[in-house]
């Protein structure tokens, strides 16, 4: 449920509007606690109402059982735009590849390194990731945030590299806040791609703020989700 928090709280931070978060019914009083702003949405209800939502990112602590793998398909087969998806639901991808075909157009992918050789094969260096990387986003037409030192946005055409962040973010949660933040984006109207590429940078601008006021070894992503508010200040000067 952590990184249900976090995404949640970084999504919120990045400036959606309304947002739900669907979480087993057991585990509900620890978002309505820890995310007030939060609505809710029952991981046990048989439909989810895709049609009401602008943006939808799946993957964070959602767990690799077949309950949560049916859900993923069932996302995925019904969902008529762009999805954000992340940790669990790229692992679950990686155990069943026919699913691939099946994500929408223009939806972000957002694996590590590990997760990227786990859905495409092992690769001996990051230069090899990024060059299978652009063949698959071209098959696929989606958009590949491949995560690292120096996180890479790409498409089938071209690769951004992010020019902010540090070492402090190689910590748990991280990856969920960049989910969230993205997500929000998406929600906002940006398109997959510009939402990707300012999520990316503000998320590592955020934590670079952070860095001013803690060591790399002391700073939490949470701290870098409440500097959220001072990057987006920084780009608006």
């Amino acid at each position: 449920m952590g990184a249900a928090v976090i995404a949640s709280r970084a999504g919120l931070r990045a400036g959606v509007g309304l947002m739900t978060v669907c979480v087993p019914a057991e585990e509900r009083s620890i978002l309505q606690a820890s995310v007030p702003e939060a609505m809710l949405l029952m991981r046990e209800e048989d439909h989810y109402p895709l049609d009401r939502f602008s943006a939808i990112g799946i993957g964070p602590g959602i767990g690799l059982d077949n309950a949560n793998e049916e859900m993923l398909i069932s996302i995925l087969l019904q969902s008529k735009i762009p999805l954000l998806l992340d940790a669990d639901a790229l692992t679950i991808i990686s155990q069943n590849k026919r699913l691939l075909s099946s994500i929408p157009e223009e939806s972000i992918l957002t694996p590590h390194t590990g997760e990227f050789d786990r859905l495409f094969g092992v690769h001996q260096n990051n230069e090899e990731r990024v060059n299978a990387a652009m063949k698959i986003a071209l098959e696929y037409k989606l958009i590949i945030v491949l995560k690292g030192p120096q996180t890479a946005i790409i498409t089938g055409k071209e690769v951004i590299y992010n020019s902010t962040g540090n070492a402090g973010l190689a910590k748990g949660g991280s990856g969920d806040a960049l989910t969230g933040v993205i997500t929000s984006f998406l929600a906002q109207g940006y398109s997959p791609l510009i939402a990707a590429k300012l999520g990316v940078y503000l998320h590592g601008l955020a934590a670079d703020i952070t860095l001013k006021e803690q060591s790399m070894e002391s700073m939490l992503i949470t701290d870098v989700i409440e500097n959220l508010g001072k990057a987006f200040k920084s780009i608006g000067k």
